[in-house]
């Protein structure tokens, strides 16, 4: 048969379990912290990848008129 359990046994591992339980929240706003880093980085990429293809829309819509000025386009 088994020992009854104490009280002193359930505290202690209640006890464990509280410590466990705040460094798991520790951690978890840690991540929360880090994800929403990651969010912002990736955003601000996707705003500078954005400028930079209107940029190069820009510069072949410069390139498609030279070209028709120049006549240097294949006729077709």
């Amino acid at each position: 048969m088994s020992e009854p359990v104490s009280t002193d046994l359930i505290y202690a591992v209640l006890q464990k379990m509280q410590g466990d339980l705040a460094e798991l929240k520790f951690d978890m706003r840690d991540l929360k912290i880090r994800v929403t880093a990651a969010e912002e980085h990736i955003g601000s990429l996707v705003i500078a990848v954005s400028g930079t293809n209107n940029r190069l829309d820009r510069l072949t819509d410069r390139i498609e008129r030279i070209e028709a000025r120049l006549d240097l386009t294949d006729a077709h």
